[in-house]
């Protein structure tokens, strides 16, 4: 039986689930399973992960259910003592499960080890740097401040604690993951692997992305602040501010056209009404303006 039980869901990824599934097989740590959920694929993905040779990849294909079903799935289908999840598309450095596999292992208490995130573009090459942020212990309070896991390809968790807080929300259609690191951070601890060890794919975003972005990362923020203590609604402004503030940005990756310049202005005088010291980010406000101007007069 495998320690660690790595889920990935994939829905039509010919073009990139053979580099992940490499990066999977290539870890120091090589005591595991890949269990890959087909999610209803009509490209060449199920023959691209056919034809590696090697027995700790498990393959199961269903009817086409979304990305929260399908790691519901893989965890269904996990047998390790600590489970991890990657999307199809995203890479990790060899030493990624190992370093997190012994940062939990020196840290008993906590239940989630997480490493920081590097973005890449659709050829692999380097993007930007992720957040890079540090927090171990009770992570709870900063974690509804700012996704600072980044994205569902990077925790490891130990089975038991992901057993006790339950499966993905099947009804988010986004920040489904989260809406999940909050549930742990809530009952766990985390602790920190401080290298840049995951590699985040960034495609170009649209308009409806950024609306659908904000529509789910709502839900959770509001379904979060209805079951905290008084002490933590202060809070509630920061998580907006700076879920505006993630928007923004969102809308304007690519090259954006008028209907994201238009969601990004909307954005940014959200992030501002929540937080309005944002506005002695000169440098910034002033950078971001003129890209939302540029796209405007595409």
């Amino acid at each position: 039986m495998a320690l660690i039980s790595v889920v990935v869901p994939v829905y039509n990824g010919e073009k990139t689930i053979a580099e992940t599934v490499e990066s999977l097989l290539e870890q120091t740590h090589k005591n595991i399973e890949v269990i890959i959920i087909n999610d209803g694929s009509t490209d060449s993905t199920v023959q691209t992960i056919e034809a590696f040779e090697d027995s700790r990849i498990k393959l199961f294909s269903y009817p086409n259910a979304g990305l929260s079903a399908s790691r519901n799935r893989g965890m269904d289908r996990a047998t390790g003592d600590y489970i991890s999840f990657t999307d199809a598309d995203d890479l990790w450095t060899p030493e990624k499960l190992a370093d997190q596999l012994s940062a939990l292992k020196h840290n008993p208490n906590a239940a989630v080890a997480y490493s920081w995130t590097d973005y890449i573009d659709a050829q692999s090459q380097f993007l930007q740097s992720g957040i890079h942020m540090s927090a171990d212990g009770n992570v709870f309070a900063k974690l509804l401040k700012i996704n600072f896991i980044e994205s569902g390809s990077n925790v490891l968790i130990r089975r038991d604690a992901l057993e006790m807080v339950g499966y993905f929300d099947v009804s988010l259609k986004a920040a489904e993951d989260w809406d999940m690191w909050l549930r742990l951070a809530k009952r766990y601890e985390f602790v920190t692997v401080p290298k840049a060890q995951v590699f985040y794919r960034r495609t170009d975003s649209m308009s409806s992305n950024v609306v659908r972005q904000e529509r789910e990362c709502l839900k959770v923020i509001n379904r979060v602040f209805e079951d905290v203590p008084e002490s933590f609604q202060p809070l509630r402004r920061d998580s907006l501010a700076q879920l505006y503030k993630y928007l923004v940005f969102k809308a304007l990756e690519g090259q954006p056209g008028r209907d994201q310049a238009w969601q990004a202005a909307k954005c940014l005088l959200r992030a501002v009404q929540y937080n309005p010291a944002l506005l002695r980010q000169n440098k910034v406000v002033l950078s971001v303006l003129l890209k939302i101007v540029k796209s405007f007069l595409k």
